[in-house]
């Protein structure tokens, strides 16, 4: 399995968090795993992590939809701004439980988002992103 050199994980459940943590550690995904629990914080952790580049700027995200304060769409509106460059080295994944057409439409129009699958995050889940996107 490819090691990445961080993984962002967004979501404003904490257990939820916890537990993809968990198996992002068994796993070997990464060694530096980051958390937001929501679409600001999210922002803030790329500001500081991938501008300029760091070792610990998230090659991959893993973002809910619904989450209080800044939800996944406002974070990927705001993405979109940043410079091309820190877009491009970044996969971002769905990972939620809405899978609305809706919900689906709104992402699919702003193009930054690499694929969506549905809760909770398994090996197998994993497995797949790693090997559709690394």
């Amino acid at each position: 399995m490819p090691s990445l050199s961080c993984v962002l994980l967004v979501d404003d459940d904490q257990t939820t968090n916890f537990l993809n943590q968990r198996l992002l550690q068994k796993l070997a995904v990464t060694d530096h795993i980051l958390t937001a629990q929501d679409g600001q914080q999210a922002l803030d952790l790329l500001a500081r992590n991938c501008q300029p580049l760091t070792p610990t700027c998230p090659g991959l995200i893993l973002l809910d939809v619904n989450m209080p304060g800044m939800n996944g769409i406002q974070f990927l509106e705001e993405y979109q701004q940043l410079p091309l460059a820190a877009q491009k080295a970044i996969v971002i994944v769905m990972l939620t439980t809405s899978l609305h057409p809706r919900d689906v439409q709104r992402v699919e129009k702003l193009q930054a988002v690499s694929g969506f699958i549905s809760k909770p995050l398994t090996a197998e889940k994993m497995q797949n992103i790693l090997e559709k996107f690394f």
